[in-house]
């Protein structure tokens, strides 16, 4: 059993976070289980995972087996389709299933790969990100005063991000901007998730999503979803929120139908087994010349293929 007293360092901290911090080794899951269960204690007091730690408090931690750390594992060397390149930037064509950055139960990802192919290379950052779910623009710095000014931009909204969804079932044209409050959270299990609130929740904040149909299949809609706020996974929910979930979305989606893709049988022949979000068109002023530059990322083959199934199968054109 240990007694941790909370010093300067950990005070203002949340219980879940020191002990994720504290317990090196152990699983999340298993953190959120002796917290839930009451084996932690704060004070001899039971305590819940977001309790906020204060100047000498006492921690009571049950015994806990401690995992060995396994051996980093070694970062593989990659390059990614290319759609712009000069001394200030970098902007390559993620596909999909790969993370922007380690962490999480995550390794390595695509800065940390590109950073080992490019050795010589003084300075790569990333200058926004996707989920690893997503694919399409990806926009990186090679010198700090490129960083500082792309961000600048993206935290004024100043840059225009466009993206392609598929989404089920047929999104009504005349719906087209969603004005949804937007409240992160952890699940249980320390899974981050993000869920709709109303307007007056105080966790809320605000988020507007443009939407425009493209084009109608038979149960499905594809769209071009432009963000004016850059929440976590706000085109997800957004869309989720409206009744019409991107087809493959694994955290807010049909998963039923997800899963008939996946095997072939929603659209026969055709296996489909990612999410179709997919960041097709960035727009943002060069931070050295100050000139627009418009990014484009053409869809991947397999959603391309997914939507030429669809169209055969019968689509009607908006």
């Amino acid at each position: 059993m240990q007694r941790l007293l909370i010093d300067e360092a950990s005070a203002g901290q949340r219980l879940d976070n020191f002990l994720i911090k504290t317990l090196k080794g152990v699983p999340k899951t298993h953190v959120y289980r002796i917290v839930r269960s009451g084996e932690v204690r704060v004070n001899k007091g039971r305590a819940a995972a977001d309790t906020r730690l204060a100047l000498g408090d006492e921690v009571r931690v049950p015994p806990v087996r401690m995992a060995d750390k396994p051996a980093a594992a070694e970062v593989p060397a990659r390059e990614f389709p290319v759609l712009y390149e000069d001394d200030h930037l970098l902007a390559v064509n993620k596909p999909a299933g790969v993370a922007v950055h380690g962490g999480s139960g995550v390794s390595h990802g695509v800065i940390e790969q590109l950073r080992r192919a490019r050795p010589e290379a003084r300075f790569l950052e990333l200058v926004h990100r996707l989920d690893k779910e997503t694919s399409g623009v990806l926009l990186l710095a090679k010198k700090r005063s490129a960083l500082t000014t792309l961000q600048d931009q993206f935290r004024q909204r100043e840059t225009g991000k466009t993206y392609a969804a598929l989404v089920i079932g047929g999104w009504p044209e005349k719906r087209k901007v969603i004005d949804v409050a937007l409240h992160k959270y952890l699940t249980g299990e320390g899974e981050r998730r993000v869920r709709a609130v109303s307007p007056s929740a105080e966790e809320g904040r605000r988020s507007i999503t443009l939407v425009k149909v493209v084009g109608a299949y038979s149960g499905f809609t594809l769209l071009d979803v432009t963000i004016k706020t850059g929440r976590t996974h706000q085109i997800r929910v957004h869309l989720a929120h409206e009744g019409h979930p991107i087809a493959g979305d694994e955290k807010y989606g049909d998963f039923a139908l997800n899963k008939a893709l996946a095997r072939g049988e929603a659209v026969p022949g055709l296996r489909f087994d990612r999410m179709f979000l997919h960041a097709r068109r960035l727009r943002f002023d060069h931070p050295g010349s100050g000139e627009s530059i418009e990014l484009e990322a053409a869809l991947p083959k397999e959603c391309s293929q997914l939507l030429g199934a669809l169209a055969a199968s019968g689509a009607e054109t908006p």
